[in-house]
């Protein structure tokens, strides 16, 4: 169909229709574009059509604007217009490669107009097409050269290209056309010359950086970024006199920044152990009160030199009361030979009454860091006898209770903190978390709900305020609670929230332009590209991928033919006490849910008027997550790897993702994908004992497959003669088992492993994983528990019952305070251990003495 031209009068209608649009008028714009279709000469007209189409797309009616859009452009496909409309639609639906090649054809029509291009270009940098957005940067420059942003545009294109030197050269260009008075302080102009720098660094350009930064030093205004770029300058450029000149004065300015003092380090270049402990003492002197010039020396310290160190830098935060002193020095607890040195004593000079209590209170931290709790809950007992109302003391309590296995009395603890305080809100969130991780899903919610937006459900406000860390907790606690459909759907919340903050970016791309906040926006785009490595999405892919593997090996089923069967057996009386049981059930569920739908509906109804009054929201709702939809997906195994794939690209340092990656592929059949993933794992973490299990898998599955293609087999057999030789699958784990005998993880393994490639071998395999020996590595509560486990669950033969109960008291021996290891029938009404308890006070100050 041939283009319509509209005469003066509907033509000046349709202009209206455009402004609308840009004022988000969109009812308006609607009574326009009825005006021009109600005329029968105009009803077809393409653009008209595509314009109400996108108007109605922003009041959410997604189909008929599609339709609309699409009749649109069939009528008129020599317009610009329709084609850029429907790229809008598909914007809008984050279809943004379809977009793109809409904004493309409507170039073909009109090649030069600007708003097609910045649409364009703000969709290249957006998927990071960087060649295409360079190409789109240069025509805006050469159709509007008077603009900076077609300037600054095309600089950062190159800068993101790393063609540093092209970038540079262009920002100068640009730079040289404003017209800034030296004596002035203008912000934009102040942010382009720091960015200017950045590029000037980043091309390795550090004299001419360093010479740049002098020139307009008068016209920068954030001075600290002035002082320290040219500290990190005169070092590269090894100007090592003005470089230790500039970190005193950075010193002066703030004395508690570690950078500062590793710089005047690098700066003064000490030849020695004892130079190098000068340039500390001499900060020590000059800023008598800082702690960060008598932190730092511990690092490198050794013998005697380090106790008067450590003890001199103890006493200072002892008596100034710090809370946060033990984690200051937590790092040092790597070197065994450090952590046999520490010593406290008396000097007989008189310390405020406080000093006891932050003693005990930093032994107790430091008992419970090196597996210790008995102690450690004794000096915590000791000064919460002597302070109850201090909160730090109950959030320590807490902690030990929880590194020591009994995690429902480690949230009873965090409790309490939280009763002494109940407007902290990081104590109220210390206390949801451990709530999480005990199991108790609704109390964690109730205690969140206080801080949480009145007139909403605070799980509803707290997905809403994307708290990935209460959404990362729940779905582990569903998981531990096998409720698979919750953890699912605080997995896929998550995934929503990154989607969202990669959208999100989207307004950034103009915003940054405009008001010249280049450092800032090339920062940005930087942390889009690797987003998805943040560990909130590695911990929610993560679960996400192991219950879906869970969902494929045991699908969820209706159970109501195995509640018949056995209802069969029971007699008219326990049937008759069965069925009233299931009634009172089934009518608390439905005023429950009934309670659940008034709430739901009040919410609906408020989300409605704010929609109707808010005419700016863009699309229709989100699919809802449904919890039962969730748990029986049609095929898990895809599920899973559309969580896997971010991973691969983004966490592929990481052993973890790798063997996720294999348990899909292994359930799958998919050898060659296997073997990549069991290639890359042994390159990063050859001896892993997770990995051993799915080497030994994939060893046996190859050698046991009848019906793999020739060419697969061939590459196969070549890749397994490099991993394992000419061994068997057998050999194999003896070789492995002998290799690695003295760790508990490694020894669980490679007996899992026998008993997989020969059940008969459980009773061999048994005295290998329950090996408790001191003298083993690896021993901690979570591979014991790991071990009872696989006891239980028969991953180290059938009928090992006698011998996990064996185990379980022996553990139990070991950690009397885990859960996991608790007799049969045991209720967990731990009590509070007293201060006086199994150590008397004399005994408290003779192991502080000592320690």
């Amino acid at each position: 169909m041939p283009t319509i031209t509209l005469p003066p009068k509907e033509n000046a209608l349709f202009k209206r229709i455009l402004r609308c649009y840009e004022h988000k008028q969109y009812r308006n714009g609607l009574k326009f574009c009825k005006q021009i279709l109600s005329n029968p000469k105009f009803s077809e007209h393409g653009e008209t059509l595509a314009m109400k189409g996108l108007t109605l797309n922003c009041l959410g009616k997604k189909e008929e604007a599609y339709e609309l859009v699409r009749r649109g452009l069939r009528n008129d496909l020599k317009s610009h217009v329709c084609w850029h409309v429907y790229g809008l639609l598909q914007r809008s639906d984050k279809k943004y490669d379809e977009a793109i090649k809409c904004y493309r054809n409507a170039l073909k029509w009109d090649k030069d107009n600007l708003q097609i291009l910045r649409d364009l270009s703000l969709l290249q940098i957006q998927m990071r097409d960087l060649e295409g957005y360079r190409e789109t940067r240069y025509q805006l420059l050469q159709l509007r050269p008077a603009q900076r942003a077609s300037w600054i545009g095309y600089a950062v294109a190159y800068h993101l290209l790393e063609d540093f030197d092209m970038a540079a050269k262009i920002v100068e260009e640009f730079r040289k056309t404003q017209q800034t008075s030296p004596d002035k302080v203008d912000y934009e102009y102040s942010e382009l010359l720091l960015y200017q720098n950045q590029v000037l660094r980043e091309a390795g350009l550090h004299k001419e950086a360093f010479d740049h930064l002098n020139s307009y030093e008068k016209q920068i205004c954030d001075k600290l970024a002035v002082e320290e770029t040219r500290g990190e300058l005169l070092l590269k450029l090894e100007k090592h006199q003005e470089a230790s000149e500039v970190y005193r004065r950075l010193q002066e300015r703030n004395p508690e920044n570690w950078a500062y003092y590793q710089g005047l380090e690098k700066a003064l270049k000490p030849g020695s152990l004892e130079a190098r402990q000068k340039i500390y003492e001499a900060s020590c002197i000059k800023f008598p009160k800082g702690l960060v010039p008598r932190r730092l020396p511990l690092n490198f310290l050794t013998g005697e030199r380090f106790r008067q160190s450590l003890d001199s830098y103890l006493r200072i935060n002892f008596s100034k009361g710090c809370p946060p002193v033990f984690t200051t020095l937590k790092s040092l607890y790597s070197d065994k030979e450090k952590v046999r040195l520490w010593c406290l004593k008396h000097d007989g000079k008189e310390e405020p009454p406080t000093t006891l209590l932050w003693v005990q209170y930093f032994l107790a931290q430091h008992f419970d860091f090196v597996g210790q709790p008995r102690l450690a809950l004794e000096f915590i007992n000791a000064a919460i006898d002597s302070t109850p109302t201090l909160i730090e003391l109950f959030l320590i309590k807490a902690k030990i209770y929880k590194h020591a296995g009994n995690i429902k009395e480690a949230a009873r603890w965090m409790d309490e903190a939280q009763a002494l305080d109940t407007a902290d809100r990081f104590i109220n969130s210390k206390c949801a978390k451990y709530m999480l991780k005990a199991g108790l899903i609704k109390e964690a919610e109730e205690m969140c709900s206080k801080f949480t937006r009145e007139g909403t459900s605070a799980v509803d406000n707290l997905n809403e305020m994307q708290c990935m860390w209460f959404q990362t907790e729940c779905a582990l606690a569903y998981k531990a609670l096998n409720k698979y459909g919750e953890a699912l759907k605080k997995c896929h919340e998550i995934e929503r929230h990154f989607v969202e903050i990669t959208d999100d970016q989207f307004d950034f791309h103009t915003y940054c332009m405009r008001k010249m906040t280049l450092r800032s926006y090339v920062d940005l785009l930087k942390l889009e590209d690797v987003l998805r490595q943040h560990p909130f999405y590695y911990k929610a892919a993560r679960t996400a991928i192991q219950i879906y593997l869970t969902l494929h090996d045991k699908p969820l089923t209706d159970d109501s033919k195995e509640s018949q069967a056995d209802t069969e057996n029971l007699t008219d009386k326990e049937l008759k006490k069965l069925r009233n049981k299931q009634r009172r059930a089934q009518k608390k569920a439905q005023l429950e849910e009934e309670k659940k739908n008034a709430e739901k509906e009040k919410q609906l109804k408020n989300q409605k008027k704010k929609k109707e009054d808010d005419d700016e929201e863009i699309g229709g709702p989100k699919e809802e997550l449904i919890p039962d939809k969730l748990a029986k997906p049609e095929n898990p195994l895809d599920e899973a790897v559309k969580f896997l794939i971010p991973l691969k690209n983004l966490v592929r340092k990481k052993v973890e993702t790798h063997l996720l990656a294999f348990e899909i592929y292994f359930r799958k059949e998919k050898y060659l994908l296997m073997l990549q993933s069991i290639k890359r794992a042994v390159h990063i973490e050859p001896n892993n004992p997770w990995l051993h299990q799915c080497l030994v898998r994939f060893f046996k599955g190859v050698s046991g497959s009848t019906d793999l293609a020739e060419a697969v087999r061939t590459v196969l057999k070549h890749e397994i003669s490099r991993l394992f030789g000419e061994s068997s699958p057998q050999s194999f784990n003896k070789s492995y088992l002998s290799q690695h005998s003295n760790s508990i993880p490694h020894r669980l393994a490679a007996a899992k492993m026998m008993v997989y490639l020969e059940p008969s071998s459980d009773k061999m395999a048994c005295e290998i994983a329950t090996a408790l020996d001191e003298s083993l590595a690896g021993r901690s509560i979570q591979i014991c528990a790991e071990v009872l486990e696989a006891l239980r669950d028969g991953q180290l033969g059938e009928g090992q019952q006698k011998a996990a109960e064996a185990y379980r008291a022996a553990c139990h021996k070991i950690y009397p305070y885990s859960l996991a290891f608790m007799p049969p029938g045991y209720q967990d009404n731990s009590t509070v251990i007293s201060s006086n308890g199994d150590l008397s006070a004399g005994e408290l100050d003779d192991i502080a003495n000592e320690m």
